[in-house]
């Protein structure tokens, strides 16, 4: 009876037992080979971390690039802007700076108390219009001359209105080319020590560029 018992155990079970047994004996069992298979797992994981970690700091840095690049081109479209040369008459200037050093040196080198010629009267018509926030009231009854004379309060060469009518009134060129094209900081004129100067009665020379005032109002 035993041994029809013994005979009855499918071979499949022996066979499968006997593998196992084999697997043993080489010391190969399955758990190491699970074991491996999380390890890999893992990794591939770890991996795909690490590249998604990747397309993030990719995209930041393409972000911040196109960020850049428009900042680049916001500015280059400023700075075009404001070379665009700007008519006061017949002259074109591509800055402030470059209207402002035209009329000091207009200013500083014309004999005083002498008419300006017929050019740089259209000029200086035309930088009142343009450029002064009363140009009205200055032009008045027309303008029939323009001077550079020193001014009475602040005892530095300034432009003289002469009108028609022979009245007699002083402008700022320094304004005017300000309202027109802002010029730099140090430029400009500062109202605080203007108020001051006049309170004193005149007398001294603005800072500024290192140059004079420019004179009226």
């Amino acid at each position: 009876m035993a041994e029809e018992a013994v005979s009855e155990v499918p071979m499949e079970v022996v066979s499968g037992n006997q593998a196992e047994a084999e697997d043993s004996e080489n010391g190969i069992s399955k758990r190491p080979r699970e074991e491996g298979d999380d390890a890999e797992e893992s990794e591939q994981k770890k991996a795909k971390v690490e590249e998604d970690e990747k397309s993030v700091e990719e995209r930041r840095i393409e972000s911040e690039e196109k960020l850049e690049d428009q900042k680049e081109e916001k500015e280059a479209d400023e700075e075009g802007k404001e070379s665009d040369p700007v008519a006061i008459g017949p002259k074109a200037f591509g800055s402030s700076v470059e209207m402002f050093d035209y009329f000091y040196k207009l200013l500083h080198t014309w004999c005083p108390n002498i008419n300006l010629n017929k050019y740089e009267h259209v000029v200086l018509l035309e930088l009142i219009k343009k450029g002064h926030t009363e140009a009205e009231r200055k032009i008045g009854a027309g303008v029939k001359h323009f001077q550079v004379r020193f001014h009475p309060q602040f005892r530095s060469r300034c432009f003289f209105i002469i009108r028609e009518d022979e009245s007699v009134d002083d402008f700022s060129f320094r304004k005017c080319v300000d309202h027109i094209l802002p010029l730099p900081e140090n430029m400009q004129i500062k109202h605080d020590v203007n108020k001051a100067l006049r309170g004193k009665g005149g007398g001294g020379r603005r800072q500024g560029h290192g140059r004079g005032r420019g004179g009226g109002r």
